[in-house]
């Protein structure tokens, strides 16, 4: 955590929601040491919407509510909230952080987002990559208080000042609760095996989405749930590249060479999209011979490499397959939207196969036309 002196740990949002549920529980509880005030960054708005009804109920027993995200207009924020519109440059859009503090009384979450994915995780969201860190203990949460306190004071009006400086003096001259740290062990270990029990499930369901097909090549059903199409997403967050792959053999191929030698072919090519990719990129069959590459946290540059070694893959398939020479075409788009905008990037594949070009990009968050040719 920033001003605990401890060293940052790597989480995943899954293990941060656990945590934040936890704290905004206690901030539910009855306070008998005093008036309650608590701080919660969201990042963007669909993450609040989905806890909002809680946060109703928290803004109706604490003294002060203050609920900052990324967005151009102020939120339906519930009544007695103060809201913090923060702006896409601010470093404040990375963080999530949930802090409760009494004078007594304290609980703190602070994270950064990497704007990275676990390998591993069952879903994109889910897998999402903070540093950071979380505590049970008031003076934690205090110095996390006055930090925010500090860096919004002149975007919180002066009632709320008022009352959170009135808890925050209380605190600095009130002794903590004895036996904090035993509690929060306690908690710790709670945590702690829920998130290998997290971590079991993950690989069962992982296990599942494969059986029958190669390891990395999703249906329908799985991609949409690995792309948290089924569940809380928000654009602006993860930066994720497309890449759209047409990979064309010549025409009559199968009657000239035999349906069984087209099967190898299509494994053959099959094994050479998939060879560049990382344990945390997936890819999908689009159509017969169209696919996508789905490749988290890449930039443009990068992705564009990957898509030159699926290329340099293809094409040494020749020297297994010497009468068939495939054909690809490729585009490539890095977008923080979501739900992701595949069509545009299949739109920008099919224009770069009608215009003969091996690969077009899309411009950034547009799909107006491909930005251009390489």
């Amino acid at each position: 955590m920033l001003q605990s002196g401890r060293v940052p740990e790597r989480l995943t949002k899954r293990s941060l929601v656990a945590v934040s549920h936890a704290i905004e529980r206690a901030a539910l509880a009855p306070a008998e040491d005093g008036p309650t005030v608590v701080m919660a960054l969201f990042q963007r708005m669909p993450y609040f919407e989905r806890e909002s009804a809680l946060y109703q109920r928290i803004a109706a027993t604490a003294a002060v509510t203050v609920i900052g995200m990324v967005g151009p207009t102020p939120p339906a924020l519930p009544q007695g909230t103060y809201g913090v519109l923060l702006d896409e440059a601010d470093p404040l859009a990375r963080e999530w952080s949930v802090l409760v503090l009494t004078p007594r009384f304290g609980a703190a979450l602070v994270a950064h987002d990497r704007m990275e994915v676990e390998p591993t995780a069952a879903t994109l969201e889910a897998g999402r990559l903070f540093d950071g860190g979380w505590s049970f203990r008031r003076d934690d949460a205090l110095h996390e208080m006055v930090r925010l306190r500090g860096q919004l004071a002149d975007r919180l009006p002066r009632v709320a000042l008022l009352v959170l400086d009135d808890v925050l003096g209380r605190a600095r001259e009130l002794p903590a609760t004895p036996g904090e740290a035993r509690g929060e062990a306690a908690i710790r270990l709670l945590v702690r095996r829920a998130e290998q029990a997290r971590v079991a499930l993950e690989a069962t369901r992982q296990a599942d989405d494969v059986s029958g097909q190669s390891p990395t090549l999703l249906d329908d059903t799985a991609m949409r749930r690995w792309t948290g199409l089924d569940g809380t997403t928000a654009s602006g967050t993860l930066p994720v590249a497309l890449v759209a792959v047409r990979v064309a053999e010549p025409a009559g191929a199968p009657e000239r060479f035999g349906r069984r030698s087209a099967a190898r072919e299509a494994q053959a090519v099959l094994g050479a999209l998939t060879a560049p990719l990382r344990s945390s990129d997936r890819a999908v069959r689009l159509a017969e011979h169209d696919y996508l590459l789905v490749l988290p946290s890449l930039s443009e540059d990068q992705a564009i490499e990957v898509t030159d070694r699926v290329r340099e893959g293809v094409a040494g398939l020749a020297r297994s397959y010497p009468f068939v020479a495939f054909e690809v075409h490729a585009a490539v788009a890095v977008t923080a939207r979501r739900p992701l905008p595949v069509d545009d990037v299949r739109h920008a594949l099919s224009w770069a196969v009608e215009q003969g070009v091996p690969l077009a990009t899309v411009a950034p968050e547009s799909a107006s036309a491909p930005a251009g040719v390489l």
